[in-house]
């Protein structure tokens, strides 16, 4: 799957649930094939889609887009 799939899908699945996800829950729902995020390609998605990980569920911090 390249950067621009795994953006295009991780954007799609955060739009759908507004409240966040955490990063299991996330590769789950468009089934990225990853286990870890990729540090520079997050960096990427904040710049892009304006993705956040600050709030956390549990000791997992939520990805959420700005809208």
């Amino acid at each position: 799957m390249r950067y621009t799939e795994s953006r295009d899908a991780i954007r799609q699945a955060l739009l759908a649930h507004p409240e966040g996800l955490t990063w299991p829950q996330l590769k789950a729902s468009p089934n990225l094939p990853y286990e870890r995020p990729c540090p520079n390609w997050v960096g990427r998605l904040e710049k892009e889609i304006g993705l956040t990980r600050k709030e956390k569920a549990g000791n997992l911090l939520l990805w959420k887009v700005s809208q």
